[in-house]
């Protein structure tokens, strides 16, 4: 129970010779507080900096009132009083503790914040801007009309993905909890929390490996060879070719450059296993490197925000440097503007392909980060009343940019390559790891000084993937920290101990992806950890805010935090487009049943086994029926009739006292359900 006492005056506010000397002077106040007539809600605590309390028992009635800041012997709090209390029936009055004359200061542990706002800034665009942008986005681009793309990419980040990432950080700042505990708000959906916090862990496994590949391509890019750069290695079939030319022993359509052979020969080590379920004894030279990569994710992270804040400063801001310095070289570079222009120019003809908008949809989505509970978990570090409105324009604005620049420094390059090798882009042009660890490494080897541009090349990939990495690491340790804080507290267990317990099992479980049989598992862990699951989160997250939360209690949150309540375009887009948008997308993905394959190095098909793909339903469902595991589980642990029970379920945890005394309960309103 918490009960706001307002004054219009500093005057009337206790002061604690008031509290010390005449407790018998707020017994009155303890006997009607305890009363079903003076419950109110209202103020959060959390976002008082400098704590004044004094302390009153009434057996088990606790009253503490509090202020944000102190002058003298005065409560000085300019408009607001918080008594934070419980019921009891014992009305006995006792002052508790030893008090100072005249002033007594207490500071009660405080959710830790970010150091400054650029902190957080730079560590949500860092995560929300991955290697998916490089990557993907040019991919997809080239793909789906050039520079027609950009009208659905659009469209999708305006009226899906920016109200669904603006509504998880105002969730995430304005509760100060992480993406589990914050569902007080909503017990039914808790089970979106630990979906979110499944899928972040599960994305891990295979995530990280891509950074490890990365430090070994950067690695060997110190060497005096490059090592894609020749056939004359172990690795090497009689397939490799460097070019087509003067070839009469073998058709060109059958042969591989030496950056596809060293990749997935000489790297991933293709060879040595016959499928997913082969997968055969890990690569160490790999388990070196993500070992590397664990490790600075644990040392990035072992401090909280205090430590990943800082480290961003470097991750989120070199990229853009090192994507500049590329692409200022590779201009120079023939055939470039005939690869830029395949970029770009338009196709409007392509609109009419359904799948282009499933495509832009999907992109935007992903890449933007909603459902992974970052977001949330990074948000509830802020200051109470941080900016986070501009903080997501920024983000989303820099988001976009970052893929469409990043694909201009590809095309670049890969016009370069097709003017090289005499084939059209589209013959070149890849998606996924084969674009960074194969096309544009064997790019970089014809350039003069290729060691120093590989460098700066992979440097670029590590910044980007730890951003990312260590953003869904954060989401997944502060989720489980605030849920099981009591726990933990218990069994001794700080968030040192409990950072590296968590990086230690994904290191155990990426060690799978860098055997020789790693590749399939890497595949399967990207289709199923975080895609039809994925959806399914951000859409149950997205109805039990804007529906059952409600848009009312949310803009008068917004009101509170920022001093304005958000505009139409917010909560039309929460209630209805998004959660539409998201609807639609969903249910495309979950009728589309085509067979998992992945086309190899060598052209050879690899299909998946009944019993890989069996598994891969099964890491999603996993982190899916928790929804309804949890929805369950709070319906049949509430206290009171069926109706109460459901009330309970769907009301935050500050209204159940009025619930269980039969008092009205608000969503069980039409006004509640309508409200925009």
């Amino acid at each position: 129970m918490k009960l706001i006492l307002k004054s219009s005056s500093e005057d009337n506010l206790p002061t604690y010779s008031d509290a010390v000397h005449n407790p018998h002077s707020l017994e009155q106040l303890a006997r009607s507080s305890c009363s079903d007539t003076a419950a109110a809600h209202g103020i959060n605590a959390s976002k008082s900096s400098s704590i004044i309390a004094t302390h009153l028992n009434t057996g088990s009635c606790h009253i503490t009132v509090v202020s944000p800041s102190q002058d003298r012997d005065v409560l000085h709090c300019k408009q607001t009083t918080v008594i934070k209390m419980r019921a009891s029936k014992d009305t006995e009055v006792a002052l508790t503790g030893k008090f100072k004359d005249p002033v007594v200061t207490t500071t009660p542990e405080e959710r830790i914040t970010w150091d400054s706002n650029l902190d957080f800034l730079l560590s949500i665009i860092g995560f929300a801007v991955d290697l998916a942008n490089v990557w993907r986005f040019p991919y997809l681009c080239y793909k789906n009309g050039g520079g027609a793309f950009l009208i659905p990419y659009l469209l999708m980040l305006v009226f899906g993905a920016l109200p669904l990432f603006y509504m998880e950080v105002i969730l995430g700042q304005y509760n100060r909890q992480g993406p589990i505990s914050l569902w007080k708000i909503c017990p039914l959906f808790k089970g979106v929390g630990y979906c979110a916090v499944f899928i972040a862990f599960y994305v891990s496994f295979y995530y990280n490996v891509i950074i490890g590949w990365a430090i070994l391509y950067l690695g060997n890019s110190f060497s005096s060879k490059l090592p894609w750069t020749g056939c004359d290695n172990d690795w090497n079939t009689e397939f490799c070719r460097e070019s087509c030319e003067n070839i009469t022993d073998i058709s060109c359509n059958l042969t591989r450059s030496p950056a596809k052979e060293y990749f997935n020969r000489g790297v991933l080590r293709l060879q040595g296993s016959t499928g997913i379920f082969d997968p055969g004894p890990p690569n160490m030279t790999l388990v070196g490197c993500i070992m590397i990569v664990y490790s600075m994710l644990y040392i990035s992270l072992f401090k909280g925000v205090k430590s990943s804040g800082k480290v961003v400063w470097v991750t989120a801001t070199m990229p853009y440097i090192l994507l500049t310095i590329l692409l200022l070289r590779g201009i120079t570079l023939p055939g470039a503007i005939d690869g830029i222009i395949y970029y770009l120019v338009p196709d409007l003809k392509a609109l009419a392909d359904p799948s282009v908008w499933i495509d832009a949809a999907v992109q935007i989505f992903y890449s933007v980060g909603a459902g992974f509970g970052v977001h949330l978990a990074y948000a509830s570090y802020n200051k109470f009343d941080n900016n986070c409105y501009r903080d997501c324009l920024i983000t989303s604005c820099v988001n976009s940019f970052t893929s469409l620049f990043s694909g201009f420094v590809i095309f670049t390059y890969l016009g370069y390559m097709s003017h090289l090798q005499q084939k059209p882009i589209d013959k070149v042009a890849e998606q996924g790891p084969g674009l960074v660890f194969e096309v544009y490494p064997e790019a970089i080897a014809t350039l003069p000084a290729s060691q120093v541009w590989s460098v700066l090349f992979f440097v670029m990939l590590v910044f980007l993937g730890m951003d990312s990495a260590m953003g869904g690491l954060e989401c997944v340790i502060t989720g489980l920290l605030d849920e099981f804080e009591t726990t933990f507290k218990k069994l001794k267990i700080n968030r040192e101990i409990f950072t590296f317990i968590v990086v230690f099992i994904s290191f155990l479980v990426a060690l799978s992806c860098v055997t020789p049989g790693g590749f399939y598992i890497f595949n399967l862990f990207e289709r199923y950890a975080a895609g039809v699951s994925l959806l399914c989160t951000v859409f149950f997250e997205a109805v039990a805010v804007s529906w059952v939360y409600g848009l009312k209690q949310l803009n008068a949150d917004v009101f509170e935090m920022l001093g304005h309540t958000p505009s139409l375009y917010w909560r039309v887009c929460w209630k209805i487009i998004s959660p539409l948008f998201l609807g639609v997308i969903m249910i495309l993905q979950l009728i589309d049943v085509a067979p998992f394959v992945i086309k190899m190095y060598d052209n050879v098909s690899y299909h998946y086994p009944f019993g890989a793909v069996a598994i891969g339903w099964i890491v999603a469902l996993s982190s899916v029926l928790m929804i309804p595991f949890l929805a369950i589980r709070s319906l049949a642990s509430q206290p009171g009739t069926l109706t109460q029970k459901f009330a309970l379920s769907i009301s935050p945890e500050k209204e159940a006292e009025d619930i269980l005394q039969g008092k009205p309960v608000r969503r069980f309103t039409r006004e509640h359900w309508l409200t925009l």
